[in-house]
Order: C-alpha cells, then structure tokens, then sequence
C-alpha cells in the first residue's frame, strides 16, 4: 500500500478544497495567483477583481496572464 501525501497544518488550513471561493490576485510585477477569499492578502499582493471558485478563477489568470516574464523584463 502506498502512503498518501500529507499536507502542513498551514497549507491544508488555507487551502481547503476546489469547491472553496477564491480571488485573483497581481503583484507589482504583473504575476498572478490565488487566494482564499475573505483571508487578508499577503503583502505586495492585490485584489485583481475576479472571484470564483478554483477552476474559474484559474482559467481568467491562463486567459490573462500571457506572457509570464515579470513587468520588469518586459519593460527592458
């Protein structure tokens, strides 16, 4: 039998399941992410304005997020 993963107490606390609401989030460097709505936003982070669950929210940041070199590399 093989062991299934485990996850921290961090990680599975913050990140439940697929069927939790999140919100698009942007650096300054044009980067997208997740993050579990209603939870304060880690620093250097902002709200993009999309929410929804996992897939949606995964799907506008694949829409939208094309060209993944930071804004600075771009810039150049």
């Amino acid at each position: 039998m093989t062991a299934k993963p485990t996850c921290s107490a961090t990680s599975s606390t913050i990140w439940r399941s697929d069927l939790d609401t999140y919100t698009v989030v942007v650096n300054h460097e044009e980067q997208y992410s997740i993050w579990p709505e209603g939870r304060p936003l880690p620093a250097g982070w902002t709200n993009a304005g999309v929410i929804g669950d996992k897939e949606n929210c995964l799907a506008y940041i694949d829409r939208t997020w094309t060209d993944m070199r930071p804004k600075s590399l771009r810039a150049s």
